[in-house]
């Protein structure tokens, strides 16, 4: 089915918006071994997706411990680091995560709740 062209500002928003409940979310985060603001980081973003995203994301954990070498061209500056790839725009988080609103903020994610 073909969607309408929005009349208006208003509606072109709402459009966006049924979009990207359908959008892919993928993400990698980085943590430093299992040090517990690391575990913490883990369990918050699982959540967060669980909740927000159920179905619809892709989420790598990456430990710098055990692959050095990924973190090489990412420019990993702190750990924990949530980095959205897709959709754009992207988008890098730093800490444990637990701030559930900010997140979802800053990843662009607008709950109907």
């Amino acid at each position: 089915m073909k969607e309408k062209k929005p009349k208006n500002a208003l509606e072109a928003f709402e459009q966006a918006l049924k979009g990207s409940e359908k959008e892919t979310y993928i993400l990698n985060l980085y943590v430093a071994g299992v040090r517990p603001i690391s575990v913490r980081a883990v369990a918050n973003i699982k959540q967060i997706c669980e909740r927000y995203l159920k179905g619809r994301y892709t989420l790598e954990v990456i430990d710098a411990y055990q692959s050095p070498d990924v973190l090489a061209g990412v420019q990993i500056v702190a750990m924990p680091t949530l980095i959205k790839t897709s959709p754009l725009p992207m988008r890098r988080i730093v800490g444990d995560l637990s701030d559930t609103g900010r997140v979802l903020s800053l990843m662009g994610i607008y709950p109907r709740e």
